[in-house]
């Protein structure tokens, strides 16, 4: 797919997040749509099913969520009628926990990358490969890391899949505000274990 990045991200600035989900429906691409159902994940889920619910949203589920982020998952999945699909690493929480002695810290980089790649890089590389996706809507905000403040709403992965950030210049203010507005539920409870640190990718964004 041959998309002018500067010319798309130049356009796309001022729109709506409504607008760029719109747009890049329309360029008729296998599409997907991913989700944490981290804190403020009801805000993407809720943006891009009400567009078109047919996307089908891809949840690598680590096994290590809390059990607020179950609770909430559950509810959104159910009241917005997702078409979600559920990845999970192939070893369970408990075994790689016996195995590695727990989750490594970032300071144990080779075990820690090891440890990422088996809870969230395959099982996504599972879903990519099941669902063959150009077009890839993602939640990620500039203000949220240093690699995103490189990107821009839409960006070229590594991978060759057009990734589409409809909140990339948004606040936190803004997803309070629509949060609010659509009465979303939150997930106040949320651990992910490939980050531990806020201000770290969790990988997923900077895997080839």
């Amino acid at each position: 797919m041959s998309i002018d990045l500067n010319s798309a991200n130049a356009a796309l600035r001022g729109a709506s997040a409504t607008a760029i989900v719109q747009w890049a429906l329309a360029l008729g691409k296998p599409t997907i749509a991913t989700t944490s159902m981290g804190r403020n994940a009801a805000v993407m889920l809720h943006l891009v099913s009400s567009v078109d619910p047919a996307v089908p949203t891809v949840w690598v589920d680590t096994g290590y969520n809390l059990r607020d982020t179950y609770v909430v998952a559950e509810r959104l999945i159910r009241d917005l009628a997702l078409d979600i699909r559920i990845y999970s690493p192939l070893m369970t929480s408990e075994r790689r926990n016996a195995i590695m002695g727990g989750i490594p810290t970032v300071d144990e980089a080779e075990r820690h990358r090891d440890f990422t790649r088996q809870v969230k890089l395959e099982p996504f590389a599972r879903a990519l490969a099941d669902l063959q996706p150009e077009v890839w809507f993602t939640g990620i905000r500039r203000e949220e890391t240093e690699h995103r403040k490189t990107l821009d709403i839409v960006s070229v992965d590594d991978r060759g899949i057009l990734k589409v950030a409809p909140l990339f210049y948004w606040s936190d203010q803004d997803l309070e505000q629509y949060m609010a507005q659509y009465q979303l539920p939150t997930c106040r409870h949320y651990f992910d274990p490939t980050k531990v640190l806020d201000g770290r990718e969790c990988g997923l964004h900077t895997a080839a």
